[in-house]
């Protein structure tokens, strides 16, 4: 079924990773400054969400081109890797999603201005440099900080911007504690694929340094996180620093069948893990901002 292969390339389940940090940027403009636009996180949601799909299908064509995507890969299989998708429908497909993304993003750059338009023509940019081009994030070990600035920082902090006018330390943050959770996601991705990817000199932080220095590095991303919330509550957010506290046991025993299991598809139930955790942590947390300031105490 096409459409079954078409939405393996899209790769749904990581798609949290761009919506997660629209929710959390549009809540904390609301719980700070009272000022938030449906209209607006809508745009956001859908010019965020194919700028995602774009940088999946670049990755799914461009690692096929490489040789990063075989049939000895442990991940779920993929448009290009299968045959049922050629490089260029998937190329394509990536470049229709960039300019749905470019569309859906005039609004904001209506209401937020010339900000908006460098952080859009960064964002458009680096969908493809990802994986694409003579020097591609992936392959040298940047993707790690390239989600951690873009899913996390950039995402929150220009939602934000764009419903409040405005950026401050608390939308910083905010955008660390959501960037740490996302990148878990790619930390995750590359243990399992560490041996093919230095295979084909795809040199991610897993390939470059092992296992046990990724393992560590999932350790500190989730812990920062958790130790962050401390912000909120002297800020006087206590129910949006307490209540996404529950997602700590889940967490911990990601993290420790991560330490008790070796590179397998296991780990692909692992990458399900960890969006289900970065959705369950940033959701409690935006919800928290608004029932703190709705219910002040």
């Amino acid at each position: 079924c096409m459409i079954k292969v078409w939405l393996q390339s899209i790769r749904f389940k990581t798609l949290s990773a761009a919506v997660v940090p629209i929710f959390v940027g549009s809540a904390l403009s609301y719980a700070k400054l009272g000022l938030i636009s449906l209209y607006l996180i809508i745009c956001c949601l859908l010019s965020a969400l194919f700028i995602q799909v774009a940088t999946n299908l670049f990755n799914d064509a461009e690692d096929f081109k490489k040789g990063a995507d075989t049939t000895t890969r442990l991940g779920p299989q993929r448009g290009t890797q299968s045959g049922m998708l050629s490089y260029m429908q998937v190329s394509i497909g990536a470049i229709i999603c960039l300019l749905l993304a470019t569309l859906f993003g005039v609004p904001l750059v209506i209401s937020g201005g010339m900000p908006i338009v460098v952080i859009g023509l960064v964002s458009l940019f680096f969908a493809y440099a990802y994986t694409g081009g003579p020097a591609p994030l992936a392959y040298v070990g940047l993707g790690d900080i390239f989600v951690l600035i873009f899913f996390g920082l950039i995402a929150v902090g220009g939602v934000y911007y764009i419903q409040s006018g405005q950026y401050d330390l608390g939308a910083f943050i905010a955008g660390l504690q959501a960037g740490s959770l996302a990148t878990v996601l790619i930390v995750v991705n590359n243990m399992r694929d560490h041996v093919q990817d230095k295979i084909v000199g795809k040199m991610t932080l897993a390939a470059r340094f092992g296992l046990k220095f990724s393992y560590y590095e999932v350790c500190a991303l989730y812990a920062l996180p958790y130790i962050l919330l401390a912000y909120w509550f002297f800020e006087g957010f206590y129910i949006a620093s307490l209540a996404p506290l529950i997602t700590i046991i889940f967490a911990y025993k990601l993290v420790k069948k991560i330490k008790q299991t070796k590179p397998s598809s296991h780990y692909n139930i692992f990458l399900a893990s960890s969006s289900k955790i970065f959705l369950m942590y940033s959701l409690l947390f935006s919800i928290g901002l608004v029932i703190d300031v709705t219910f002040k105490y």
